[in-house]
């Protein structure tokens, strides 16, 4: 039973973002807040949620493996295999702020992340750990990034993102759509988290494998519906700000909450993952100066799926 009730977990977590996404945006343009804004903030949010409540539900429960892994695994997907994926459909074109600002801020994060969780390599202490002073530290960057987005709004103000396609509904059902959303992600995140750790036990792997795998893959559904059809339409800024987005997301804001809720051990595998973490970042930087410039091309892409491959299979070798 806690196996299928692992699958429908995900499509709990995926539905109950969707429908959040929906309820919070049609409210937001109800009050007349621009579609760029709304796109910058709920739809950011929304597209993490799947990662936020299965981090949280980990922090609650002690599986604090999984909450590291599934951070990690999902930032280093969504370069090397959604962004390998959807280059392969779309051959992507990066703007100028990105390449300098958004993918910068995102490289940026996992090194913090490095200094911060390495307690025992930098400061001697016997253990390490992502602490709640960490968890702050983390959140400060988010507020930053934030106010960068904000600020970048209002300079962009009469900028219209129709690929929203925001549904317009009554008070009522938008107030229903987001408990729905959040009811969804709440059982969802509980499921996945559970069944995670029974599929550890099962097949006598780490917990932190399960989340740098199948659970991070999983939660990064939503970020490979959205760039794939984004690429697919020609909607290059969505297809790679979605991306980017999202991993500056997944660790200043969810990986900080997560350990403000309850310190987070760091083992010292998942250094590894840390510095393939800071690799994908740094290879789309490198990258978009290969080639065709500020332009993500098909041989770019293939590449980036061999080197998850590679990835995926290092770590099922390890067990």
């Amino acid at each position: 039973m806690i196996y299928i009730l692992f699958l429908l977990g995900f499509v709990f977590l995926i539905k109950g973002a969707d429908l959040l996404v929906d309820g919070a945006s049609a409210i937001a343009k109800k009050f007349k807040i621009n579609d760029l804004v709304i796109g910058l903030t709920i739809v950011a949010f929304g597209t993490s949620a799947p990662e936020l409540f299965v981090n949280l539900s980990a922090s609650i429960n002690g599986s604090t493996e999984i909450a590291v892994g599934n951070i990690l695994g999902s930032n280093i997907a969504n370069v090397f295999l959604i962004l390998g994926v959807t280059t392969l459909i779309r051959p992507i074109k990066v703007q100028h702020s990105t390449v300098w600002k958004e993918i910068p801020f995102s490289l940026l994060a996992a090194l913090v992340v490095a200094f911060l969780a390495n307690d025992v390599l930098i400061d001697g202490q016997k253990n390490s750990q992502l602490s709640r002073i960490d968890g702050l530290i983390l959140i400060s960057f988010f507020a930053i990034f934030m106010y960068y987005i904000v600020d970048m709004s209002k300079k962009n103000k009469d900028e219209v993102l129709e690929e929203l396609n925001i549904k317009k509904m009554p008070m009522w059902k938008s107030i229903l759509f987001i408990a729905l959303g959040l009811i969804g992600l709440i059982f969802g995140g509980e499921w996945i988290v559970n069944g995670a750790v029974k599929i550890a036990e099962g097949f006598g792997v780490s917990n932190s494998l399960i989340g740098l795998t199948v659970v991070a893959i999983g939660t990064s559904l939503p970020e490979m519906a959205t760039s794939v059809v984004a690429a697919y339409k020609g909607n290059s800024d969505i297809a790679i700000g979605n991306i980017v987005g999202s991993n500056i997301f997944n660790i200043f804001w969810i990986l900080g909450l997560s350990s403000m809720i309850n310190p987070l051990p760091f083992i010292p595998q998942n250094n590894f993952d840390i510095i393939v973490s800071i690799l994908s970042s740094l290879m789309l930087f490198l990258f978009l100066f290969v080639g065709k410039k500020h332009n993500l091309e098909r041989w770019k892409g293939i590449l980036f799926l061999v080197i998850y491959v590679a990835y995926v299979g290092y770590l099922i070798k390890l067990g």
